[in-house]
């Protein structure tokens, strides 16, 4: 696209931002889900119902689901992503409600094997996942001037900078 008046420029976040961003939301929803399991163990421990997996097994999936949706459907940004300086939205830079997010998170939580191949096999110059063209997202860099862009759109990936 061209530098015109009605253009906005929306920077594509790295697939490196975008791995450190993911780590840092498995480590701290990993972190709370063992302090739960931790806190199961105790109870089954002091009532005497002690088994080799807690409640809380087998949740990690279904928890990051959650947590990508609640937060990027209400703010386009995890705690890995606020730590990166980058957002999900829509495919003009605007923000995404909570079915977007769903459908977005869904891929990272349970299938990222499979989205991220598919993705970098089928849109790579596009610096999409399997579920972000799904979803009709993007992952753009956030910065100070965020919403003071003009109107229209320019993507600008990292391998143009």
């Amino acid at each position: 696209m061209s530098d015109s008046a009605d253009s906005r420029r929306v920077l594509i976040a790295s697939w490196d931002d975008r791995f450190l961003a993911w780590l840092v939301d498995v480590l701290l929803v990993g972190a709370v889900l063992a302090g739960l399991g931790e806190v199961a163990g105790l109870f089954a421990v002091l009532t005497g119902s002690l088994s080799l997996s807690t409640p809380f097994a087998g949740l990690n999936g279904l928890a990051l689901f959650v947590y990508w949706t609640v937060l990027e459907g209400y703010q386009g940004q995890s705690a890995g992503k606020m730590v990166m300086n980058i957002a999900v939205t829509d495919e003009r830079g605007d923000p995404i409600g909570y079915g977007t997010a769903a459908i977005e998170s869904f891929g990272k939580a349970f299938l990222l094997p499979l989205d991220l191949i598919i993705g970098w096999l089928a849109y790579e110059e596009e610096g999409l996942r399997l579920f972000n063209k799904l979803s009709s997202t993007i992952v753009v860099e956030t910065g100070e001037d965020a919403d003071s862009r003009p109107e229209g759109v320019e993507y600008v990936y990292p391998s143009e900078r």
